[in-house]
């Protein structure tokens, strides 16, 4: 990290942090703030490029920090309230744990000499923050602002990159300290790739056993794809993406990639049979949950393991070693042609959903999925439609669709971002599309109204309950009275729609697709 001289002004610790922030890059914050964070909040009105952009509930501000990170590859900051807005917002922080993403993330705190008295909003902000953060820091006084704030931004961009918990108390942001030139941090370099597991991984490879490859992080962008499609149509190797990656490029001119499979019997199934399983920038496919008589573990107990780059490592240098080592380096990508469907006809379903999408979804857009049990059906179908990129929830917490495409929205907005969202875990999060409306956001959210928990009834079966009894059903069912959502867009100023076939769908997404800012269609499936 470098810094230039003190220049003997004297300038508030909250100035310092915004000045930090912004020349690192980090000009974009997702804020919820209160009292504590009034200081800070002014400060970036102070610095020319800074942009905040204002969320009503915490969980929508870390979710589209996420989602601004994985389309920049940078941190955005989020400004939150003290303990209580933090854990609002802990949800959607798991999720950007789990997807490596670098996120700046500013929580107010009382002020040092206030501590003492246990005001209402006193807690533990370090203990809230620790589970879901790789770095966490209490700034103590105004001169400690600078070179803690740098500190959290290189935390955050160190591979496999994460959540730096900043927490700033009131006097460290207000008291003056001596201004100086802000310190510039240089992101650490990724590690590289363990050798040994890559010969090891080499030779399964060449063995002509079964060998399953699971992609992550870099490996499932274009560059990666293509190195290891290469690989899998020199070796018959299966690949996989992570059944959370956290951004697939996909689509015409791409390499196609199947998701690991989310119910534990599709997941054993996928494995049956292999020797190997090669990690490149993944971890072990593991059950979501442990089930009765289930394994954890999902591969056989005599398939080997190779963690050749696990999330952190230089992830393309393995692929490009692999690559090497089997002899296709310079063999032709095995790209998915552009063949999108003709868009759907008749009864509104899943399917017929995710036809129509793939028929008419524009070239460079950005698809956010939380269709939860409507999700495979859709990824399947767009895998000829024009180039985009999927983002998934990575981390299993449920609400962070709608927050995740304003995060994208706001770091690319010359791209259409289409939010697949389920009914039920959109509830979480619905603020957000107040958000979307507020900064204009180019997002059409479509909503399977299924009226339902529908994983949760699966799950149910799954566990042997076939018959649900009123308490079940209560639980697991969204109807009586059905949400309105076209009512609660236009509540939040999102303009809408309700389909209740594929021809009115069809009609609503073209004119979704023609129009900029955001739209909400609920499918009535």
């Amino acid at each position: 990290m470098t810094g230039a001289k003190n220049s003997g002004a004297k300038i508030p610790g909250a100035e310092i942090l915004v000045r930090t922030l912004v020349a690192n890059g980090v000009d974009t914050c997702f804020a919820n703030p209160g009292t504590s964070e009034l200081h800070a909040l002014a400060a970036f009105d102070s610095m020319p490029g800074a942009r905040c952009v204002p969320t009503l509930f915490e969980g929508v501000a870390t979710g589209a920090a996420d989602g601004y990170a994985r389309m920049t590859d940078r941190p955005a900051a989020t400004l939150l309230h003290l303990g209580p807005g933090l854990a609002n917002g802990l949800a959607n922080l798991h999720n950007a744990r789990r997807a490596c993403v670098p996120m700046v993330n500013i929580v107010g705190d009382h002020a040092t000499w206030h501590r003492g008295v246990d005001a209402p909003l006193t807690s533990d902000v370090e203990g809230l923050a620790k589970p879901m953060s790789a770095w966490v820091r209490t700034v103590p006084d105004a001169a400690s602002v600078a070179a803690d704030t740098a500190e959290a931004i290189r935390a955050a961009l160190t591979p496999p990159c994460g959540v730096s918990t900043l927490i700033l108390p009131s006097d460290s942001s207000w008291d003056d300290t001596a201004a100086a030139e802000p310190i510039i941090v240089e992101p650490p370099a990724p590690a590289a790739p363990d050798a040994d597991a890559l010969r090891a991984a080499a030779d399964a490879l060449r063995s002509g056993e079964r060998v399953v490859v699971l992609l992550n992080g870099r490996a499932t962008r274009t560059e990666g794809l293509a190195l290891a499609g290469r690989i899998a149509a020199a070796t018959g190797a299966k690949l996989y993406a992570h059944t959370g990656a956290t951004r697939i490029e996909r689509g015409a001119g791409r390499v196609t990639v199947e998701r690991f499979p989310y119910p534990i019997d599709l997941g054993i199934a996928a494995l049956a049979g292999a020797k190997h399983v090669v990690l490149i920038g993944s971890g072990e496919p593991v059950g979501f949950f442990g089930y009765p008589d289930k394994p954890s573990r999902l591969a056989p107990e005599d398939c080997r393991i190779h963690t050749v780059a696990p999330p952190g490592a230089d992830a393309l240098a393995a692929l490009r070693w692999l690559a090497e080592a089997v002899g296709c380096a310079g063999t032709p990508v095995p790209a998915q042609p552009l063949a999108p469907p003709e868009p759907a006809t008749g009864a509104l379903t899943a399917d017929s959903v995710g036809q129509s999408l793939a028929a008419l979804l524009p070239e460079g857009a950005i698809v956010v999925d939380e269709g939860i049990s409507s999700s495979p059906m859709v990824y399947t179908a767009c895998a000829g439609a024009r180039a985009h990129d999927w983002l998934t929830i990575t981390g299993g917490a449920i609400g962070i669709g709608m927050p995740l495409a304003l995060g994208a929205a706001i770091a690319c907005p010359d791209r259409k971002v289409v939010t697949v969202q389920a009914d039920g875990s959109g509830m979480y999060t619905l603020q957000a599309l107040w958000s979307q409306a507020r900064e204009r956001a180019d997002v059409v959210t479509i909503i399977f109204a299924n009226r339902r928990y529908g994983i949760l009834q699966w799950e149910l079966g799954n566990l042997g309950f076939r018959d649900m009894g009123p308490n079940a059903r209560n639980c697991t069912e969204l109807g009586r009275p059905d949400l309105d959502w076209v009512a609660l867009a236009r509540g939040m100023g999102v303009e809408g729609g309700q389909a209740t076939d594929a021809e009115s769908f069809n009609r609503l997404l073209t004119a979704a697709f023609a129009r900029k800012g955001p739209f909400l269609i609920e499918a009535v499936i």
